[in-house]
């Protein structure tokens, strides 16, 4: 199974996503780090990606290509992350075919209804049973 996950600013969500999928995964997934810049990037592809690509073009290219893409809410909301995620970015994220697993932090100035305060690690426990079902685990 082919996962992306997404990150941009200093890449800190998505080093945490990818360390916490390979300590849980080990090899049974295949983990794209892709990010709005070259730095959240690096964070993720030494925080244990198998491969890592930063721009837009990386993520218009690649979102299509894999089966599930991980990241915060802000990776559909054109001109988040302080303009780093560019509105073809969130489109081709919206429009890929691959499941999305979005972390419900507010700080794109969307609020999902239904979640409260969580920290951060509750919530990536929830993406690694939501992405350990889909391997057909427990």
């Amino acid at each position: 199974m082919r996962l992306a996950v997404i990150d941009g600013q200093g890449g800190g969500i998505g080093k945490a996503v990818v360390e916490k999928l390979r300590e849980v995964l080990g090899d049974k997934a295949y983990i794209l780090a892709l990010g709005t810049n070259a730095l959240a990037a690096s964070v993720m592809l030494k925080a244990g990606a198998n491969e890592g690509a930063s721009g837009e073009n990386a993520v218009l290219v690649n979102a299509p290509k894999v089966d599930i893409i991980i990241g915060s809410v802000a990776i559909i909301a054109a001109n988040s992350m302080l303009g780093e995620l560019t509105p073809l970015m969130a489109k081709a994220v919206a429009e890929s075919n691959a499941k999305k697993i979005l972390i419900p932090l507010n700080r794109c100035g969307i609020v999902v209804a239904g979640t409260g305060s969580i920290p951060l690690p509750h919530y990536i426990d929830d993406v690694i049973k939501i992405i350990n079902n889909e391997l057909g685990g427990n």
